[in-house]
């Protein structure tokens, strides 16, 4: 089935007992439970105690019957505590001492924003309206019950004892053929270079596959489709040593194939990203710029780039595209010379986010990009020092840690 298996753990300190490795067996659907567990139990996806005994409360911000029923199940099985407020006002009293907090989808308005992150939560079925929602309300991650449930009680687990974890660092293309997939291949050897742990995402299923500008096609290694049915906590060593390498960093790449993409669910990508979070310092996703992919892998970023070529056409394009976004902090990376009508200011002006960098306008890219030579034109020193750039503006962030 793949081309290199993980193998199941059925408990032990990465998450929940009888989580979901590839090679092994898969657990419940998301939000169900096994028939000989007792009613509402979820003990398929319990936590290990030693995770869950930790202190503070989940505060679920909502007044829906229904999404109190979801969220509290979820919540017993993160062995955790819940409580349940229905409107923003009430929330506020709470909100610091909760360890997560949960927001609904029938929630408009929040308390002066504070320290704890904040999950969106909502029904299947209200389409995009939710991922808008929570981009107004500036939620940091959406769940869509109850598909992920086995994601999120694995969340709520973890937020009662977090660890130390890398950056996920997201490129997009601020319009078609910005250079997004350039860039994000010369941040990742970048930082690899100065020795920074990093894994390279291809975020976009219609790309073609980023193995190819990577020359790695036949690099042994787990993609994308091997991940499809993950559920749940993946241990981020077994998933480090199956993903193939190139360049000095790992990366997980759709097939370069015919073959139509096999769908990859938003659970299943939350969680290949939160265990790629764990088992790295710095994880750079190729974002593609269709719904889906903005709407999985884009969510699950820390800080986000936008690549615009210096065209005010570009511009407008990605003040569209910018509305998609999760409300992390975000600046451009500029490719071309900008021209004395369309300067650096200007640019930043038009789009509303600030030039962090240029990427080199090289005339070899296309070819190189064709050939797979994309990691030879990595070594030149401007393209070097285009990356040390990216990662300055990472700062503090971007620390070396023990994998969780």
């Amino acid at each position: 089935m793949s081309r290199h298996q993980l193998n199941a753990s059925p408990s032990g300190p990465e998450g929940p007992a009888g989580s979901w490795a590839p090679g092994g067996t898969a657990a419940p659907s998301p939000g169900s439970f096994p028939p000989d567990s007792g009613a509402g139990s979820g003990a398929a996806w319990l936590p290990d105690r030693s995770v869950a005994d930790g202190t503070g409360e989940v505060l679920l911000v909502s007044a829906s019957t229904i999404l109190r029923g979801e969220v509290e199940r979820i919540v017993a099985a993160a062995g955790a505590h819940l409580r349940v407020v229905p409107d923003a006002v009430e929330a506020g009293r709470y909100w610091d001492d909760a360890s997560a907090v949960l927001v609904g989808s029938d929630i408009r308005e929040l308390p002066p924003r504070r320290r704890t992150p904040a999950v969106m939560v909502g029904p299947d079925g209200e389409g995009d309206s939710l991922w808008h929602l929570a981009a107004a309300l500036g939620a940091e991650r959406v769940a869509v019950l109850p598909d992920a449930a086995a994601w999120l009680a694995d969340h709520l687990s973890r937020s009662r004892s977090p660890g130390p974890g890398g950056l996920v660092l997201g490129v997009i293309g601020g319009c078609g053929g910005a250079g997004a997939t350039t860039a994000a291949i010369w941040i990742a050897q970048a930082a690899a270079w100065l020795g920074v742990r990093v894994l390279l995402v291809d975020g976009d299923p219609w790309g073609g596959g980023l193995e190819l500008a990577l020359a790695a096609e036949e690099t042994p290694g787990l993609r994308w489709p091997d991940l499809a049915e993950a559920r749940g906590s993946i241990d981020p060593l077994q998933l480090a040593d199956s993903l193939p390498v190139a360049g000095g960093f790992s990366f997980l790449s759709w097939p370069a194939t015919r073959e139509k993409p096999f769908p990859v669910a938003a659970a299943a990508a939350a969680g290949v990203l939160d265990a790629g979070r764990r088992g790295y310092e710095l994880v750079v996703v190729d974002v593609g710029r269709g719904a889906a992919p903005i709407h999985t892998v884009a969510w699950e970023c820390d800080r986000i780039m936008v690549v615009v070529p210096a065209r005010l056409k570009s511009a407008v394009a990605a003040v569209r595209m910018l509305q998609e976004l999760p409300p992390v902090e975000a600046a451009l990376l500029v490719r071309g010379r900008t021209s004395a009508a369309l300067d650096s200011a200007l640019l930043a002006d038009a789009v509303g986010l600030p030039v962090q960098g240029r990427i080199p306008e090289l005339r070899a890219v296309a070819g190189a990009m064709e050939s797979g030579r994309l990691l030879d034109l990595g070594k030149r020193r401007n393209i070097r020092h285009f990356g040390a750039n990216v990662l300055d503006w990472l700062g503090e962030d971007l620390q070396a840690g023990e994998l969780t």
